[in-house]
C-alpha cells in the first residue's frame, strides 16, 4: 500500500516517525508525499501546547475529506494528541479508522492490514507501558544528522506540562540498545547525532541507579563515523560537574547545550513546579562558561504564566540581558486542561503574554546580532546541510546550530561540495541570525 505519513511535533516525535516507517517498509509498503496518489494516511499527532493542537486537528480534517471523498482507504492517527484525545477524535472524526497511543507505534503495521481487512482495532496503552525501541528507522533527516531517543517520558511534573499525562513517567532506553542503533545510523552515513528526550540530563538514572549520561556519551563517542555528538533539553538543575568534563574533554561533543530555563524569578519558577530559581541558574551557566569558554548556551523561555506580574517579567527580561544566551525562544503560556497551571488564578490575558514575548525576543535578537558580529574572523568547522540554488553558494551548520532551530552559515564558493562535508569555513559576515564565510584549507582558530 502507498501511504502519505505526515509527522507533527518535536524531534521525540519524529523518531517515532522514524520507526514506525521503518516498520511499514520493512512489511512492503511504500510512502508518496502526493496525496492524490496516496492509499493511506498516518498522522503522528503533538499535543504540546494549544498552537501544536491546532495544526493536529487541522491536518486530521484535511486526510478526514481524502478519506470522505474516497482516495484513503485507511486513515490512522497516532502520537500524543491521540493518546490524549482519543474518544473525542472518535467521536468528532468518524473518518479517522485506528488510533495509536504513544506506546504502541508498533502496531502500525496491524493497524494498516486491519483497516484493510474491514476491521478497526484502537492500540491504546498505558503512557507508562513498556518502551518501544530497538526498531529499524528509516531516517528522515537527509541522512547526515539522526536524532537519538535515549528517553522517554519525564517525573519533573512542572505544573504547565502535559506531557507525563501523555508520554509518562520518566524510562531510559538501555545503553546497549542506543549504542547499536548510534553504530547503525553511523554505518547508514549519519555523522551527527542529536540526543534527545524530555530531559537527557537524568538519562539512566531509572536503569543503572544514578544519572549516568556521561558515560552514554563516553560509549557514543567511540563509535566510527559519528563526528559531532549535540546534547538537547539539559534541565539545569541535573547538570553535573561529571557531565560538563566529559563535554569538555571529548572532541566529539559540541560544545552546545540546550537548556530550558523558563523563567528567571524565583516566585514564578515555583509555581511551575520547576526545581531550580536564579541563584542556580546563575551558578551553573557560570560554571559551564568557566569550564567551557566557547559553549553555546540555547534555552527557552515562557511569557505570561499564570500570576506573573509586570515585576516578574522585568526580572526575567533584565537577567536574559545580562546573561546574554547565544540562542533563546519565548513561548506564550499556553493553558492546558488537566495540568495544575491551567486552574491557577490570575491568568495573563493574551495580549500581555504576546507584548511580553515581543519585548524578550527583541532583546535576544539585539543579543544575537551583535554575537553574530562577534564571531567575524573566527574559523569554525561547519557541516555542508546543500547547495543554495543557482548560486555558488551552500548552507551549513557551525557547532553553534542545532538543525531546524538556530540559524545557518552560507559558504560562497565555486568549489563542488557534498551535503554532510565538513568543512573549515572563516566567518567573513552576519545577516540577523545568520552568518556568512569563505573556505579555508587550513584550520586556524
Amino acid at each position: 500500500m502507498k501511504i502519505l505519513f505526515i509527522s507533527l511535533g518535536c524531534d521525540k516525535n519524529l523518531v517515532d516517525t522514524e520507526m514506525m516507517l521503518g516498520m511499514l517498509a520493512e512489511s512492503g509498503h511504500t510512502f508518496t508525499d502526493d496525496e492524490s496518489e496516496a492509499e493511506a494516511a498516518v498522522v503522528n499527532t503533538c499535543c504540546f501546547i494549544g498552537d501544536a493542537k491546532e495544526e493536529s486537528i487541522n491536518t486530521i480534517l484535511e486526510m478526514a475529506e481524502l478519506k470522505k471523498s474516497g482516495q484513503l482507504k485507511a486513515l490512522i492517527v497516532a502520537g500524543c494528541l491521540a493518546q490524549r484525545y482519543k474518544e473525542e477524535i472518535q467521536t468528532e472524526i468518524p473518518e479517522v479508522d485506528e488510533i495509536l497511543g504513544t506506546m504502541a507505534i508498533d502496531s502500525v503495521v496491524a493497524a494498516i492490514e486491519e483497516v484493510c481487512g474491514g476491521k478497526s482495532n484502537n492500540h491504546i496503552t498505558d503512557p507508562d507501558a513498556e518502551l518501544v525501541y530497538g526498531k529499524h528507522r528509516s531516517v528522515t533527516t537527509g541522512g547526515h544528522f539522526a536524532y537519538l531517543k535515549i528517553a522517554e517520558g519525564c517525573d519533573k511534573r512542572c505544573t504547565y506540562c502535559i506531557i507525563p499525562k501523555v508520554r509518562g513517567s520518566f524510562r531510559s532506553v538501555p545503553m546497549d540498545v542506543l549504542a547499536k542503533e548510534a553504530s547503525e545510523l553511523a554505518e547508514g552515513g549519519v555523522k551527527e547525532l542529536i540526543l534527545v528526550a524530555q530531559e537527557t540530563t537524568v538519562y539512566g538514572k531509572d536503569l543503572y541507579g544514578e544519572k549516568s549520561l556521561p558515560r552514554l556519551l563516553r560509549e557514543l563517542c567511540r563509535i566510527p563515523g559519528i563526528e559531532w555528538i549535540r546534547l538537547l533539553y539539559c534541565y539545569p538543575e541535573e547538570i553535573t560537574d561529571d557531565l560538563i568534563e566529559t563535554i569538555k574533554t571529548e572532541p566529539k561533543i559540541c560544545h552546545y547545550l540546550d537548556m530550558p530555563i523558563q523563567h528567571a524569578s524565583d516566585r514564578i519558577l515555583r509555581q511551575m513546579g520547576r526545581r531550580t530559581n536564579q541563584a542556580e541558574l546563575r551558578e551553573r551557566i557560570g560554571r559551564l562558561r568557566e569550564e567551557i569558554p566557547d559553549i553555546c548556551l540555547r534555552t527557552t523561555l515562557i511569557s505570561g504564566f499564570p500570576g506573573e506580574c509586570q515585576e516578574d517579567h522585568e526580572e526575567l527580561y533584565n537577567f536574559v540581558d545580562e546573561l546574554e544566551f547565544d540562542r533563546l525562544g519565548v513561548f506564550t503560556y499556553s493553558q492546558e486542561e488537566g495540568t495544575a497551571a491551567a486552574q491557577m488564578e490570575n491568568q495573563v490575558p493574551q495580549e500581555i503574554k504576546e507584548e511580553r514575548q515581543a519585548e524578550l525576543m527583541e532583546l535576544q535578537q539585539e543579543i544575537a546580532f551583535e554575537k553574530a558580529e562577534n564571531m567575524k574572523g573566527r574559523c569554525l568547522p561547519a557541516m555542508v546541510e546543500g547547495k543554495v540554488d543557482g548560486e555558488n553558494a551552500y548552507v551549513a551548520r557551525t557547532y553553534k546550530d542545532a538543525p531546524n532551530v538556530d540559524g545557518l552559515l552560507f559558504i560562497n564558493t565555486s568549489r563542488d561540495l557534498m551535503t554532510g562535508d565538513f568543512v573549515n569555513v572563516r566567518i567573513t559576515g552576519s545577516y540577523e541570525y545568520d552568518l556568512i564565510g569563505e573556505l579555508e584549507d587550513e584550520f586556524t582558530e
